[in-house]
């Protein structure tokens, strides 16, 4: 199959952004990052997401400017991280990211978590804003934001993010804040979209495998797309990225995406952190 055939539809965030649906995430990718980057580039993905914890911004850079690929078309996303909340500390933070990427520019900038204990998500936002202003972040978003959260951007700044980056899979689905996004503008992206595994070997989602003649990994990420979510699936190995990116031939029916909503298990489930809980490094 050609990497042609494997390129992610597009949606449209609130300030007319177009971002691919199915992104490339790079945590925990450190040893052979740039190879590994290329390697997803090369297969067909335009979507990568990065941060500054991930300590791979130099090799996501370096993987932009070799690929071959033109700038234009390829989608980078980097994170403001907890440490440095505030006005001055996110402009010079986000100066550091961009000087790591060697770029011009990102095309979405996240905080990467809200820290309602530190409660200064607010102060960063309003200089995401400016960042925003100056051109050198096409789009600004958040990262595990809760309503609460979104409710005092709303109310205290000027602008709405374009993206709330969450855990998001079968078995956490966030309906309240995936809703909330919806109902505000709001793209929801998901982050650990196949739950790490954990729901892979149900019979269920087996047979619905069979039938579309997929795997489960993506009959998952299809179930993302039918429900208009960004997801950023990450792996190393160059045969599951092909994999990963191979869902856009076939759909759910409502049956289906039934029967893989009904694996909710609600924040009992959660892979990673509670946002309410993370309020430092």
């Amino acid at each position: 199959m050609n990497s042609r055939d494997l390129r992610s539809p597009h949606l449209t965030t609130n300030n007319g952004l177009r971002i691919p649906q199915l992104g490339f995430g790079v945590w925990q990718i450190e040893d052979h990052a740039e190879e590994v980057i290329l390697d997803a580039i090369e297969v067909g993905y335009r979507h990568l997401d990065t941060a500054m914890i991930y300590h791979n911004e130099r090799e996501v850079g370096r993987a932009v400017t070799s690929c071959g690929v033109p700038r234009k078309e390829l989608f980078v996303t980097t994170k403001l991280f907890n440490t440095d909340h505030g006005t001055d500390e996110a402009f010079a933070a986000f100066d550091a990211s961009l000087d790591r990427l060697a770029l011009d520019y990102v095309d979405l900038y996240l905080i990467h978590w809200p820290m309602p204990g530190v409660d200064r998500y607010v102060e960063s936002w309003k200089a995401l804003e400016r960042i925003a202003d100056s051109g050198r972040a096409k789009a600004i978003g958040v990262s595990n934001f809760m309503p609460d959260h979104l409710e005092r951007l709303a109310a205290e700044t000027g602008t709405v993010p374009a993206v709330n980056q969450i855990e998001l899979h079968p078995e956490h689905q966030q309906a309240v804040v995936s809703s909330y996004n919806s109902n505000h503008g709001i793209l929801t992206e998901a982050y650990s979209p196949l739950a790490n595994g954990r729901v892979l070997d149900h019979p269920s989602l087996a047979a619905i495998a069979t039938k579309h003649g997929k795997s489960v990994p993506q009959v998952l990420l299809r179930w993302h797309m039918d429900k208009g979510n960004v997801a950023i699936p990450k792996t190393s190995t160059r045969a599951r990225m092909v994999e990963n990116l191979n869902i856009f031939d076939f759909s759910l029916d409502a049956a289906e995406i039934d029967a893989i909503d009904a694996f909710e298990r609600g924040p009992a489930a959660r892979v990673g952190n509670d946002p309410y809980e993370v309020n430092g490094p």
